[in-house]
């Protein structure tokens, strides 16, 4: 089938009792034993499983290529949950440009039980140059969040297939509808469903897909199963409802990001912007060979520095000053406030989610706050 039959069609399960075109959600947390001591469609307790997750699980494997995905409560419950999955000692190799929550988390929660570095993942020789016998996990975010860098997925693949180091990408920019990092070579692909799975910015969510069911996969499930960051049903249910539309929402969002970093890219008032769909940027050409669509998400840095992008981001109106990104509403923020002492963000960086709205009234509104 293809992305747009997948979305509406994987996770949906027509009700066999009352014939309900649209899945129910299943609220019980636990299920009634057969008269054998069996339980129907094995069903035994809802954090191990429920139907609302398992349609969720199964229209996000099919969407990526995989064989299996499994859910969690919010996305950086997933990647712990990838971190969890590891034994201790374990050496982790990540992007210098990572999203500051999971790098953090690295950082804060796994110190002294696992090794990391952060490095310019896509220069070959430092990247070979870190691989160490107890390196396990190399993880890639591409794009990156909010420096817009794109990862040659293959060329760190090879390297990985090299020295029997799994890989795993964040594919939350991108989603399956621009870029399928499976398809490419990695093991597993993670993102925070919060964002454009969601799509509309009221429900949180994680997922983890596999390229194939190893034992390092049945390990995840372990964590998933007995950590318990799982998502409701409801959540499940929002989710599935809102994958359904995914295709044509990510060529909405694509088609507007395209255009806004064209205008910006040529508006006086800014030194840079950040995006992989212009031929200016320094990866577009690998962008174009492994994504079929180039985000919704750019980054732009104003020339007269960090007091101008302060006075545009206030001037804005149909731009939301929050974090997050994915809606349909077109969101901004001060990336560098917003990662905290260490950023290594420019402080005259500001962040686009491109939303929905009309373009027209998009560019207007910049075009506004940039006098």
């Amino acid at each position: 089938m293809k992305t747009e039959t997948i979305a509406i069609h994987a996770g949906n399960h027509t009700d066999e009792t009352t014939g309900a075109v649209v899945q129910p959600i299943i609220l019980s947390t636990t299920f009634e034993r057969m008269e054998d001591g069996s339980f129907r469609e094995g069903y035994i307790y809802s954090r191990a499983a429920n139907p609302n997750r398992t349609s969720l699980e199964n229209v996000l494997a099919k969407l990526e290529g995989g064989v299996e995905a499994a859910a969690f409560s919010s996305g950086n419950a997933a990647g712990m949950s990838v971190f969890q999955s590891l034994k201790p000692g374990t050496h982790i190799i990540a992007p210098d440009d990572m999203y500051h929550g999971l790098r953090n988390q690295l950082k804060i929660l796994f110190a002294g039980i696992l090794e990391f570095d952060f490095i310019d993942i896509d220069n070959t020789e430092v990247l070979k140059a870190h691989i160490k016998p107890n390196t396990g996990l190399i993880w890639i975010e591409t794009p990156s969040n909010p420096l817009l860098k794109v990862t040659d997925i293959k060329k760190i693949v090879a390297v990985a297939k090299q020295h029997n180091i799994k890989v795993a990408c964040d594919n939350t920019f991108a989603t399956p509808i621009c870029q399928q990092p499976l398809a490419l070579g990695a093991d597993l692909v993670m993102h925070s469903t919060t964002k454009y799975f969601g799509g509309h910015s009221d429900l949180m969510g994680g997922a983890l897909i596999t390229a194939d069911n190893s034992d390092w996969w049945q390990k995840i499930r372990e964590v998933q199963t007995y950590g318990g960051a799982i998502p409701s049903p409801m959540d499940c249910y929002y989710l599935v409802r809102s994958i359904k539309t995914l295709p044509y929402r990510m060529r909405g969002h694509v088609h507007n990001a395209q255009l806004l970093a064209e205008y910006l890219n040529k508006h006086p008032k800014v030194e840079q912007v950040l995006y992989p769909g212009l031929p200016s940027h320094p990866n577009h050409d690998i962008a174009k060979q492994q994504m079929t669509g180039f985000g919704g998400v750019l980054s732009f840095c104003l020339k007269d520095g960090p007091d101008e992008a302060t006075r545009v981001i206030n001037r804005l109106q149909l731009f939301t000053k929050a974090t997050s990104l994915g809606g349909v509403e077109s969101l901004i923020e001060h990336r560098a406030t917003m990662e905290g002492p260490d950023t290594k963000t420019p402080f005259n960086l500001l962040r686009i989610s491109v939303g929905l709205e009309h373009i027209d009234d998009l560019i207007a509104d910049l075009e506004q706050a940039l006098l």
